[in-house]
């Protein structure tokens, strides 16, 4: 079991979404940053499916009552284990009765005075074995808009208590030494999102309605910087920035939209849709954020300042290619650990 001792300010059981649903209007949901919580699965020898945690705003208090084998996912967010910190993208035994912190503020004690916080908007936990609630259409993920999935479709509280399902690898490798590899930050998958970096920028493919915009408005999409602003969550990214203005004023028929989908209501400031949104919409779409690069977007804090960059399709696949051998690279890396010999890796 995992006890919550101290859930923050929103915390929720996710997995990798609930597919094949959205002719009865449910979108597909699950973790928001899909590239750590499988990082993390990966680490603790899950399948990238299983359940785990989200954490927002990396302030959580957690109780382990069976030894068991975790891993975080995420950047630098000041977790300790019964007192001793621990990094993302590293795979950590933990003894029964072990206490796991999460706090931004000991993150941020560790950087340097001319960095900007490396703390960012989203925690993923994963444990050996999974978190074992039911499956509801496939999926463990909390719908919290509908009020499924999940733990009983709601936020974690103080005191709830979460199953965990048995682990996969061997025993040894449950209780083995503790071992890392880079994180995407570091990888190469984030070159674009440097550490001393003022902005994220997110690789963009043009929309259905990007021909429909005005010069200066499509220009405007490329060379301003864009601000997260505060009524951000699961279901958009609201942005602010230049007013985006179309040529004509005209009405849309509603069309299927998917994350990453850049929509512009009339105030023109525009929204970028996330794995909680509504499954169809009809504001004109000026763009889609490429799936490789929506982890990005998931991490950027309220307030953040974005960059959008125009890509080709090629691109994009390429990116998406990319981040597979990430993975894929680090199911390789556990499959060839010998425990037995208490290997140590680092990549």
């Amino acid at each position: 079991m995992i006890e919550i001792l101290q859930p923050g300010m929103l915390a929720s059981v996710q997995d990798m979404g609930r597919y094949g649903h959205r002719s009865q209007g449910i979108h597909p949901g699950g973790a928001l940053n899909t590239l750590a919580l499988a990082s993390a699965n990966l680490l603790v020898g899950n399948p990238i499916e299983a359940a785990g945690l989200e954490i927002t705003m990396g302030v959580a208090e957690l109780r382990f009552t069976r030894a068991t084998r975790i891993a975080l996912g995420g950047d630098d967010i000041g977790a300790t284990l019964d007192g001793q910190p621990i990094a993302a993208c590293w795979s950590v035994p933990v003894q029964a009765g072990s206490v796991l912190k999460l706090s931004p503020s000991a993150a941020d004690s560790l950087n340097s005075p001319d960095q900007a916080p490396r703390h960012s908007m989203r925690t993923y936990l994963a444990v050996a074995g999974g978190i074992d609630v039911p499956l509801v259409l496939g999926s463990r993920s909390t719908d919290l808009k509908a009020g499924f999935g999940g733990l009983q479709g709601r936020p974690l509280k103080r005191g709830d208590k979460l199953p965990i399902g048995d682990a996969q690898a061997a025993s040894e490798a449950v209780h083995g030494p503790a071992f890392g590899v880079r994180s995407p930050r570091w990888s190469g998958l984030a070159l674009r999102a440097d550490e001393h970096s003022q902005h994220v920028t997110l690789r963009v493919l043009p929309g259905p309605e990007f021909e429909q915009f005005s010069k200066a408005s499509r220009e405007a999409l490329w060379s301003d910087t864009w601000r997260v602003t505060p009524n951000s969550n699961r279901m958009g990214y609201r942005l602010q920035g230049p007013e985006l203005k179309r040529k004509h004023s005209r009405d849309m028929l509603s069309h299927g939209v998917v994350p990453g989908v850049i929509q512009v209501p009339p105030s023109g400031q525009p929204i970028i849709l996330m794995g909680d949104a509504q499954t169809t919409g009809g504001y004109p779409k000026i763009g889609v954020v490429i799936g490789a690069d929506l982890w990005k977007l998931a991490q950027a804090p309220l307030n953040a300042t974005l960059r959008l960059e125009p890509c080709e399709l090629a691109d994009a696949l390429a990116a998406a290619e990319e981040q597979q051998r990430y993975l894929d690279a680090i199911r390789a890396t556990v499959a060839a650990l010998d425990w037995s010999r208490a290997t140590l890796y680092k990549k």
